[in-house]
C-alpha cells in the first residue's frame, strides 16, 4: 500500500487559494491514501466561534469536501483531511474521510487545545475506524496525540493505520507518535502544516512541520522538514500492523491486564 501526506502553508481565510495549492502540490502524485493537515483549507487561529462559523462547512456538501471528493475520484485515492464543520448551531474541528466511491465518514476532535475551546464544540463520538477498501484506518486530530487512550482505543478496534491531521505548535508530538506506534503496533501518518499565524497580538503561533509516517516498530519511514511545504509517499507493509506479537511468548493485546488498570 502507498500512503502519503501533504505538509502545506495555508493562507488564513483564503480557502480557494489553499485548495488550489493542494491540487498543485499533488499533481502527478499517486497513493492509496493521502492525509492532509488539520484545518488545511482555512488556517488555524480563529478569534472566536463566530469567526469559525463564518468559515464552517457542511459535511460532505461544503467546498472543501467537494474539492477533495473530485480529486479523489480523479486520482483514484482516499483523503483524510481537516476542516471546520457546521451542523445546526454546533461548530466542530473535524476531519473528513473521502474516496473514489464518495464520502466515507467524519471525525470531530474530542480533545480541544487552548483557544480552540472558545471556537469549537468538542466532539462527542468515539474516534472511528473506517474500512478503506479492506484497510482499517483510525482517525484522530492533533492534540488527541497527548491522550494515549485515543490511539489505543483505535488499535483495539482494529486500526492498522492511524491518520493524524495536525497543526502542531508543541515540540513533542513527532517523537511521541513513535511511542504510540510501538504501544499499539500500528502505522501512523501525521500530516502537519508549516508557517506562522499572528492573528492575536502578542500570541504568534509557529507550526513545527515534521509531518511523518512511522511504522509499528517505531521506525520513521519519512519525516518532512520544519519549514517547507512538502508531499511524501511511502510503501508500507500492513502485515506488520496485523502481527501483534513481540516474540513467541508476548502478544501486546493478549498480555494486557485491563482488570488491573484504573
Amino acid at each position: 500500500m502507498k500512503v502519503g501526506f501533504v505538509q502545506n502553508h495555508p493562507e488564513f481565510g483564503n480557502v480557494q487559494a489553499n485548495l488550489d495549492r493542494i491540487e498543485e502540490m499533488l499533481a502527478g502524485k499517486a497513493a492509496d491514501l493521502f492525509v492532509l493537515p488539520e484545518l488545511f483549507s482555512t488556517g488555524y487561529r480563529f478569534k472566536s466561534m463566530d469567526e469559525a462559523h463564518h468559515y464552517a462547512e457542511l459535511v460532505p456538501d461544503g467546498i472543501t469536501s467537494n474539492f477533495l471528493l473530485s480529486l479523489a475520484k480523479k486520482n483514484n485515492t482516499h483523503f483524510i483531511a481537516g476542516l471546520v464543520e457546521v451542523e445546526g448551531d454546533r461548530i466542530y474541528n473535524s476531519s473528513v474521510i473521502l474516496g473514489p466511491k464518495g464520502f466515507v465518514g467524519r471525525y470531530r476532535k474530542i480533545h480541544l487545545f487552548d483557544t480552540e475551546k472558545s471556537c469549537f464544540d468538542a466532539g462527542t463520538d468515539v474516534p472511528p475506524v473506517f474500512d478503506l477498501d479492506g484497510i482499517k484506518v483510525g482517525v484522530m486530530i492533533c492534540f488527541d496525540w497527548r491522550f494515549p487512550e485515543t490511539a489505543r482505543s483505535l488499535a483495539l478496534k482494529g486500526a492498522e493505520i492511524i491518520a493524524h491531521p495536525s497543526n502542531l505548535v508543541l515540540p513533542h508530538c513527532p517523537q511521541a507518535m513513535i511511542t504510540r506506534c510501538l504501544e499499539n503496533r500500528i502505522f501512523a501518518i501525521t500530516a502537519d502544516r508549516v508557517g506562522e499565524e499572528k492573528r492575536i497580538p502578542g500570541e504568534k503561533l509557529t507550526f513545527i512541520g515534521q509531518s511523518q509516517v512511522v511504522d509499528p516498530d517505531g521506525n520513521i519511514l519519512v519525516r518532512a522538514s520544519e519549514t517547507e511545504e512538502e508531499v511524501h509517499i511511502v510503501d508500507i507493509d500492513l502485515e506488520k500492523a496485523r502481527d501483534k506479537n513481540l516474540n513467541p511468548k508476548n502478544e501486546i493485546f493478549k498480555d494486557r491486564r485491563p482488570d488491573l488498570y484504573c
